[in-house]
């Protein structure tokens, strides 16, 4: 059975049009004559949405019934039954009432679409997984329903669903997206103009990317290799060279004047496995590269052009950067170089030959070591010198053998005077060996006159052969050593980097791990005070430098006072202390002092978001209160002002009963207004740490009747269970009182009619116990720790229940008086929430405040 087909409708935020769209499209297919049926769609209680269901037909859905409340879900198997070409299903991210077959909404289209059905959906940009953390980042609002990015990426259609900011903003205030009491509260929180131009710019490039990929699918599988100019893509190319920051920024450049470009930089590495680049110049040039919104790409090649083109092609590049070549004019002479063999071979692709300060300077040769160790090289030249010699002394007492075997002997000596000692060595053995040969062995003997061509000829070959081998020894040496070496490094290199994501603070393990492989005393980063204060001349003196880190015993606090200095740039420089490195060993220590300087700009990154992570709470919440009072604060201050307003009226005549019953509006009104101000200057002390404290012994059997004499009739059905030989509480009478209404007032507000709150209390373990017990529809446990947040009403979505205070405001309150509040689920469904207090013992009955 062929699997159905996904179609997606995507906005950026509620209320674009994305179910009315969908409903077009079921209306089109319909008149076309294919068996399309509703499973779920949410109206919103929107007419025009409602109006386009029209004559499409509708599955029934199935009522579920969860902790006393019902509640209706598509009905999943009678769908499946109906077996519909198309299936309308709304809200792909719900999360479906617990007892449900599936936890999830996507989880039933799922079945769907293995049953062979096709299936509209729609999904906000706010409920994809991936940008769950940007999304409450930019509105302040953690979105709790999600789906997985490869649910919609999956999709065979995604379609987007779009509306300006402004246009969005009008439609809301026209009341077609909410009720009018939600409308003030939703255009000055989440549907600001900021709010939904940064949604619909996350939509849009989310969809791009989608579209990138299904572009590159169909690219693979129609074979096409040709570049494709959808989108800009610069690659640069980095040899490892000083002009690599030049490039890279270049590029940037070049990539900046096209708006959703993508900047790209490779190097070509040696396919060999050996050293060609210099390590600590990759590493800042990648580090600038990601500063720049660039990715760093490594590829292996042995034809640096082919790589390079092919890499491009593959990214589906439209414009390649290249440094002018470093080489000189005569060696341009025997080779078109790189960028001109690039350029040549790269078709469509755009390629820049960007001129730099090394261009044409030839290439600076570096230093090469020698193959074989001084001891080795020092036996070489002995063999050469006193072997050879030795050599034509056993051959002359042989007189039976020929030229020719004379001449594979002395080839056989100078092999291995070039196993021993190498090149040079070896050359002055095949030079030596063909004189004594030419003298010794070759007629006329005793003299450097050879008679025969025969003999000349195989003496060029020996000279010849032996030459050649030689090379190729000290080659093969050379390059075995330098692979060893290259070995080692990338162990040192792999064994750093793992070290520095196990750890929790990368820079002190990078150093430390840094001290272990060079068997250093110390290392440090040191950090110049006079170049930031733009005094570079006493740079090398004590005091203008810093240690910004440091691992080991006595570490230098300036770069004169270690062995080894490595300048990381104008501020930084990595100083190593116990002995001198080799010059190899400095090329890694380089790359690590990159990556120090990496790891503590990171470092100082988070000291400083945690220093502003406190700033941005108070600006949040400065932001959210404004947002919640300017609603909360006008009902009560509005109704009273009516009922004032009423009464001062002289062309209305009251009897006692309505000036009694204004009054008692205006009264409850004002009470409203001023507990609301009290719970919101006691929320500012607590995040100040200015709210006083003053502990008493308090009984729980007068705290709770004066609370909830406090919150007026609806309070008088609780039902209360405090007994009489229940300890006393050591808290603050005030604030004690604050909390229990709170507490009280939360209980009443989710119990269900007929069914009051309940307050017990108890002592267990020095502390007094008073539960708030409803059987209201609860909240699950992973959701707890979310009403204790400020300005969170979890589960309500109207604005007249206040900011959202009172739980966040109990807690901080139970907290300042040493107590605390967890909530625990009822049996039988709801919601109690524990005030835990320390008991009152004679000690701490003083009443001084808390410390």
């Amino acid at each position: 059975m062929p699997r159905g087909e996904l179609r997606i409708y995507l906005g950026a935020a509620p209320g674009v049009g994305k179910t009315y769209a969908m409903l077009e499209e079921a209306q089109r297919r319909l008149e076309r004559g294919t068996d399309v049926v509703i499973g779920y769609v949410e109206t919103h209680g929107r007419k025009h949405t409602a109006a386009m269901i029209g004559d499409l037909e509708q599955v029934p859905r199935r009522t579920v019934t969860y902790r006393g409340a019902e509640f209706t879900e598509m009905d999943l198997d009678a769908v499946l039954a109906r077996r519909p070409e198309v299936a309308i299903v709304d809200e792909l991210a719900h999360t479906n009432v617990p007892g449900s077959r599936n936890e999830k909404r996507w989880q039933d289209i799922q079945e769907l679409l293995d049953a062979g059905i096709t299936v509209l959906s729609t999904v906000n940009i706010q409920h994809l997984e991936s940008l769950n953390d940007v999304i409450a980042q930019i509105t302040g609002t953690t979105q709790r329903e999600t789906v997985p990015d490869a649910i919609v990426r999956a999709a065979e259609q995604v379609e987007l669903v779009d509306m300006t900011p402004e246009a969005l903003r009008r439609r809301m205030a026209h009341g077609n997206i909410y009720r009018p009491d939600k409308i003030d509260a939703a255009l000055g929180n989440y549907f600001r103009v900021g709010n939904l131009t940064a949604l619909r710019e996350l939509a849009l490039l989310w969809l791009a990317d989608k579209v990138d990929d299904q572009l590159d699918a169909y690219r693979a599988q129609q074979g096409i290799s040709a570049t494709w100019e959808a989108r800009e893509r610069v690659v640069v190319a980095l040899t490892g060279g000083p002009e690599g920051e030049t490039l890279v920024r270049r590029a940037a450049r070049i990539a900046a004047r096209s708006k959703g470009s993508d900047l790209l930089a490779v190097h070509v590495a040696r396919s060999d496995g050996l050293a060609g680049a210099d390590p600590a110049q990759l590493a800042r040039q990648r580090v600038l590269v990601e500063s720049l919104g660039g990715t760093y790409h490594q590829v292996l090649g042995t034809d640096i052009p082919a790589a390079l083109l092919d890499f491009a092609r593959g990214v589906n590049a439209t414009q390649l950067v290249l440094g002018a070549s470093r080489r000189g004019r005569f060696a341009q002479i025997f080779s078109r170089g790189v960028g001109v063999t690039t350029t040549a071979l790269s078709g469509a692709i755009d390629v820049h030959l960007v001129t730099h300060a090394e261009a044409g300077r030839g290439r600076r040769a570096a230093a090469v070591p020698a193959a074989l160790s001084r001891r080795r090289r020092m036996l070489g030249f002995a063999l050469a010198g006193l072997g050879m010699p030795l050599l034509t002394l056993l051959l002359w007492a042989l007189p039976d053998i020929t030229l020719a075997n004379d001449i594979l002997i002395f080839l056989a000596a100078v092999v291995g005077v070039a196993l021993v000692g190498g090149l040079w060595p070896a050359l002055i053995a095949a030079l030596g060996g063909s004189l004594l040969l030419n003298w010794f062995f070759t007629p006329p003997y005793y003299t450097l006159t050879i008679a025969e061509a025969d003999n000349l000829l195989a003496l060029g070959v020996f000279v010849g052969v032996a030459i050649a081998v030689s090379w190729i020894v000290d080659v093969a040496a050379r390059r075995t050593r330098e692979a060893a070496r290259a070995s080692a490094d990338a162990q040192t290199l792999a064994t750093v980097a793992g070290s520095v994501l196990r750890g929790e603070r990368p820079l002190p393990a990078l150093l430390d791990r840094l001290r272990e492989t060079f068997a250093l005393r110390s290392v440090s980063v040191l950090e110049s005070v006079e170049a930031a204060e733009g005094r570079p001349g006493r740079a090398r003196e004590e005091g203008a430098w810093r240690v910004v880190a440091s691992v080991g015993d006595a570490p230098a606090t300036s770069p004169g006072a270690g062995e080894t200095a490595v300048p990381v740039d104008d501020r930084l420089t990595v100083v190593l202390c116990g002995r001198r490195l080799e010059a190899a060993d400095r090329r890694i220590v380089e790359a690590f002092a990159a990556q120090a300087a990496v790891a503590l700009r990171q470092e100082r990154l988070a000291e400083e978001a945690a220093a502003a992570r406190p700033l941005a709470e108070a600006d949040r919440m400065r932001t959210a209160l404004l947002a919640a009072v300017s609603h909360d604060l006008r009902t009560p201050l509005a109704s009273a002002k009516a009922a004032v307003t009423s009464l001062r009226s002289p062309d209305v005549e009251f009897d006692e009963t309505d000036r009694a019953e204004l009054l008692a509006t205006a009264e409850e009104s004002l009470d409203r207004l001023a507990r609301l101000v009290s719970n919101l200057l006691d929320m500012s002390r607590l995040q100040a740490g200015a709210l006083g404290v003053h502990p008493v012994a308090v009984g729980l059997e007068d705290a709770v009747p004066r609370a909830l004499d406090e919150l007026g009739p609806v309070a008088a059905d609780v039902v209360t269970d405090i007994p009489a030989h229940l300890p006393a509480a050591l808290a603050d009478p005030g604030l004690l009182e604050r909390v229990l209404v709170n507490l009280v007032a939360n209980a009443l507000r989710h119990s269900p009619p007929g069914q009051p709150p309940t307050i017990t209390g108890s002592a267990h373990a020095g502390q007094v116990e008073l539960r708030v017990i409803d059987t209201g529809p609860g909240i699950p446990e992973d959701q707890w720790e979310h009403v204790f947040l400020p300005f969170q009403r979890l589960g309500d979505r109207d604005n007249l229940t206040g900011v959202g205070l009172g739980l966040a405001l109990s807690r901080g309150l139970a907290e300042a008086m040493r107590g605390s509040i967890t909530p625990e689920t009822t049996p039988g469904g709801g919601l109690t929430m524990v005030l835990r207090l320390p008991a009152a013992t004679d000690t701490g009955t003083s009443g001084g405040p808390a410390e």
